[in-house]
Parts: structure tokens; C-alpha cells; sequence
């Protein structure tokens, strides 16, 4: 015969410790990615990130994937192309600057994905968003040996000026 009390409150027991497991991946998967969020531009692999949540790399990259609907590495590149926009809008960071400041290591592969997710290569991409944004170009910056030499007669002449 069967001791249902006994099956049913070992069904209860298996139920709440899945119910600990999830929550418990859950929380391991989000440290991951914000992990991923704030040092996008870090040399991030899989393993890296993987062995933040204490997962094995396969394991956690099907769970990012179930959890969040997105690879772990589309996720990283979506971050750093998100900030690569922005770079190349406040900036005037070269491209070439943009790539390193992001986390990419090949220009190439930057221009790639860039024109990937934007639709554009950063060069076009800050052409036409700065232009059609109406955001005027920032000012280049002014060479210190430039300020050292000209900040003394400026601040005077601000000074008799005032």
C-alpha cells in the first residue's frame, strides 16, 4: 500500500528546494550581469563571467539565454555598443578611441558589429545623429601648454576687464 501523507510531503519538500534553486540562479544570474553592465569594457569571456555566478559555463549560458531571452555575449555587445553611441555623440573621441574605450580589441570587428546594431559605421552613424540632433560639434580640446602659457595673461586680463 501506499503512504500517501509520506509521498505527497516528499513531493512538498523536492517542490520547495527547486523553488530555492531557481531563486538562488536567478540571483546568481543577475550578479553575472550586472557584472557584465558595469565593466563592459573589461576583457569579459564566458568563464569569467560564469565563474562569478559559480556556474560552469555551459550551464550558465543556457540559463542567461532561458532567463533573459539574449546570449550572455549579445548581451555585452549590446552594452558596449549602447555606450559606443554615446561616445561617439559627446566626443570627439577618434573611432579608433571609441573601439579600445568600449572592450573591443579589433577595429574591424567594432566597425562590424556597430554597423550591426546601428545600422551605420560610427563614422556615419556620428554624422548623422550629431547632425540631426542639432547637437553643435564639442569644441576641440585646448592643449595645456596652450593654457599654461596664455592662463596667466587671460585671467588678468579677465580681472581688469570685470
Amino acid at each position: 500500500m501506499v503512504d500517501w501523507e509520506r509521498y505527497y510531503s516528499g513531493l512538498h519538500a523536492a517542490s520547495a528546494r527547486k523553488q530555492h534553486e531557481v531563486r538562488d540562479t536567478l540571483q546568481r544570474l543577475e550578479s553575472a550581469r550586472d557584472l557584465m553592465h558595469e565593466r563592459f569594457s573589461d576583457p569579459l569571456d564566458l568563464d569569467a563571467v560564469a565563474r562569478s555566478a559559480c556556474l560552469s559555463r555551459f550551464h550558465f549560458a543556457r540559463a542567461f539565454r532561458r532567463q533573459f531571452q539574449i546570449t550572455p555575449h549579445q548581451y555585452l555587445t549590446q552594452r558596449r555598443i549602447e555606450h559606443a553611441k554615446a561616445l561617439l555623440q559627446y566626443t570627439r573621441l577618434s573611432v579608433t578611441e571609441v573601439c579600445m574605450a568600449v572592450g573591443f580589441s579589433s577595429l574591424g570587428s567594432f566597425c562590424t558589429m556597430f554597423a550591426r546594431h546601428a545600422g551605420y559605421s560610427p563614422s556615419r552613424y556620428r554624422r548623422i545623429v550629431v547632425g540631426s540632433l542639432g547637437i553643435p560639434p564639442v569644441a576641440p580640446p585646448i592643449p595645456g601648454c596652450f593654457l599654461a602659457y596664455f592662463g596667466a595673461s587671460t585671467a588678468t586680463f579677465e580681472k581688469s576687464a570685470g
